[in-house]
């Protein structure tokens, strides 16, 4: 990174708090004027006033569009590049070469080398998942494999695929995809329904895994037990649209955000069997502004958004912090806001959001997460790993 780069990086980081608290994002008008929330505080929570000093610093940069991370048990972190590489960023900052054996990818549009998570157990197995777009014969679907890292860092080994998104589609949007280990041996993998009219709407049946969550076994890819049986063994739950956020709280309880069109983003309590709607309900429009469908926002057997964003931030990567170093955070939910350039923070009580913060990065973010040093760290899409910490 320049010295000017370093130096600009830096001033924001200062500036951030600042930031967050002088600026009312919730006067910027809605996209959907009619829509009213369902409950008190379902969208535009207070502006948290927050004065914590925040230093931004550089960790690497000249990542190809980075999409997802995870930290190793030695403080390196595993960055995957949408193009297909997957790299290690040292805890000293060095960069390295692409790792070999990952699986080829369909790297058009937002197609590619999507999000990487390690076992609970890495340290012993070296385990890990990749989600990824698989091209293949009619087009090419979201796909999840397992690897070990060999011990030199260097390559995948023993490489399966343990999942494969139904149907194969010639499309080049909505993959999802985050990975969420349940920490008994399985995964929670997030999938998007495709985006185009009319196969979206196969967002609500029983018979693909278009716009659902599925839960399996992490080493066979077997439908998990205690799955609802919800058509086919391994959904967990449907209806939703591009999720590109994941996450499990302190007690196990599965939360994602996904992406809204035009307005209606959401963050959703992900419980097994239920439907999130998508797309007979939204908070948002079609892009270009006719209604979605029916236009409405509430249907019986649908759940409703904990929280919803219009206009939108589009939020990709989220972690609930848990660490030490700014304890006023603690049991926040922190997001990837890339249409609002920021970290997004969200406060919660008895499971509702009770107010917002956003802290301005200048680019767009990609993944966030949370560091064993109780640092938080921030893909951008200019190819930078941004460290976070309390000045």
């Amino acid at each position: 990174m320049s010295s000017t780069a370093l130096a600009a990086a830096l001033a924001l980081g200062a500036a951030a708090a600042q930031a967050a608290s002088a600026t009312d994002f919730n006067d910027a008008p809605p996209n959907v004027e009619h829509f009213s929330p369902a409950f008190e505080g379902q969208t535009r929570a207070p502006v948290i006033t927050d004065d914590t000093p925040i230093k931004a610093t550089a960790a690497v940069t000249g990542l190809q569009n980075p999409w997802g991370m995870a930290e190793l048990p030695d403080g390196s972190w595993l960055v995957t590049e949408r193009g297909g590489s997957l790299r290690m960023v040292g805890a000293d900052g060095s960069l390295s070469d692409p790792i070999a054996g990952v699986p080829k990818v369909a790297s058009a549009g937002q197609g590619g080398l999507l999000d990487v998570q390690i076992a609970p157990d890495f340290a012993s197995s070296r385990r890990l998942w990749l989600s990824f777009s698989e091209p293949v014969e009619g087009g090419n679907h979201t796909a999840v494999a397992t690897a070990t890292l060999a011990a030199d860092g260097r390559a995948l080994e023993d490489l399966k695929v343990i999942f494969r998104q139904t149907p194969t589609y010639d499309g080049d949007k909505h993959f999802g995809s985050r990975i969420v280990p349940d920490g008994q041996g399985g995964i929670f993998v997030t999938l998007g329904e495709r985006s185009d009219v009319p196969i979206r709407d196969t967002a609500q049946a029983d018979d693909n895994t278009l716009g659902k969550i599925v839960h399996i076994d992490g080493t066979t890819g077997a439908p998990a037990p205690g799955n609802p049986g919800m058509g086919l063994p391994e959904i967990y739950a449907k209806g939703v649209r591009n999720v590109q956020a994941g996450t499990l709280d302190a007690s196990g309880q599965l939360w994602t955000i996904e992406h809204g069109p035009e307005g209606g983003d959401e963050l959703n309590r992900i419980e097994p069997g239920k439907n999130y709607g998508w797309p007979v309900i939204s908070y948002g429009q079609s892009y270009g502004g006719a209604p979605l469908n029916e236009g409405i926002s509430a249907k019986e057997g649908m759940e409703q958004p904990v929280y919803y964003w219009d206009p939108v931030i589009a939020p990709s990567g989220m972690a609930f912090y848990d660490g030490a170093m700014f304890p006023d955070w603690k049991g926040s939910i922190l997001v990837g806001g890339m249409v609002a350039q920021a970290l997004v923070r969200l406060t919660m009580e008895g499971g509702k959001v009770t107010g917002e913060a956003r802290y301005p990065q200048g680019e767009r973010v990609r993944d966030v997460a949370v560091a064993s040093d109780g640092s938080v760290r921030l893909l951008l899409d200019s190819g930078e790993m941004r460290v976070l910490t309390r000045e």
